[in-house]
């Protein structure tokens, strides 16, 4: 029988420059690919175009062969995807389990405080339907005066689904896949979702495995729902922890987290980073600033430049 080639990606978004919490993910997923025998694939997810930028891409090409990442091939970018994530829409549509959403975000926030007041209402984080219950007739006028975000419709997907539809992890463990209210797929402004274009770019690219932060589990029943309706293979997912701060708080571009860039220019040595990312840093990163984290990386290249019957570090 052939073996089947295991194959896994890295897949960042260019909203800004790669801070060390993408570098931990790169190299989770590089280290899970050689210890496999796989092939690892680099992704560009760039379809926000209202955030993403040219610059992003360049620099962050250039860290991560700094950082010591090797992929197979050429990068995949997303935007020269938009025609085949708009035909999966067309399949959704087609199978009636979407539905045009008109709501602003002060119109959902408005009716979910209504409706979570009134006896049995909506869970507070629900999005109550407004939409959904819109007439054939009155969903075809409104497309053609104001914008539109795809909602899917779960009342009618609790009767499409099957019964134990679920999702694998790299233990085997089956992970019940289901959703509680209607989720966004396709955004107003850019109107495919990150959901909706991650579901066809993993069939498409031969994923086997999906290794990706903590933070995406909350995600995967709903990918696990996409793939089931679109009649997709589903891979096997790994979910790592996340590199946080002394405060227990997930690093992030937003919240000013180092970026590679800061410590090579600072002259940090990439092995030194990748040592202490997956042997040292037990999941935290506990420097204050720029400066601390680079004296202690720098510290650590030098102590290992010396013979071991030499070190005092």
């Amino acid at each position: 029988m052939k073996h089947r080639q295991l194959r896994t990606r890295f897949a960042p978004s260019p909203t800004g420059y790669l801070h060390v919490g993408n570098a931990y993910s790169a190299l989770i997923c590089q280290q899970w690919a050689q210890r496999h025998d796989a092939e690892l694939l680099l992704r560009i997810e760039d379809i926000d175009h209202t955030r993403c930028r040219p610059h992003f891409i360049a620099a962050m090409l250039e860290d991560l062969r700094w950082l010591g990442i090797r992929w197979q091939g050429e990068p995949l970018f997303q935007h020269e995807r938009q025609d085949i994530y708009e035909s999966a829409i067309n399949v959704l549509r087609e199978k009636d389990v979407i539905y045009p959403c008109f709501c602003s975000r002060r119109d959902v926030e408005r009716e979910i405080r209504r409706t979570a007041s009134a006896p049995h209402g909506q869970p507070a984080s629900a999005y109550p339907g407004t939409c959904r219950h819109l007439s054939p007739r009155e969903r075809k006028h409104l497309m053609q005066i104001r914008p539109h975000a795809w909602r899917l419709d779960s009342t009618r997907l609790r009767a499409l689904l099957p019964e134990g539809l679920c999702w694998l992890d790299e233990h085997g463990r089956r992970h019940a896949a289901n959703i509680d209210h209607d989720l966004v797929i396709g955004r107003k402004d850019i109107v495919f979702s990150y959901h909706l274009a991650v579901v066809m770019d993993d069939a498409l690219q031969g994923i086997t495995h999906v290794i990706r932060g903590e933070d995406l589990r909350a995600s995967t029943g709903l990918h696990r729902i996409l793939q089931y309706l679109l009649d997709l293979p589903s891979p096997v997912y790994l979910h790592h922890p996340l590199i946080r701060d002394t405060n227990g708080q997930r690093l992030a571009k937003r919240h000013g987290a180092a970026e590679l860039r800061q410590l090579r220019q600072a002259g940090v040595d990439a092995q030194s980073l990748k040592h202490f990312l997956l042997k040292e840093s037990g999941g935290i990163w506990p420097f204050d600033s720029l400066d601390e984290a680079c004296r202690h990386l720098a510290s650590a290249s030098a102590c290992s430049s010396v013979p071991r019957h030499e070190k005092s570090c």
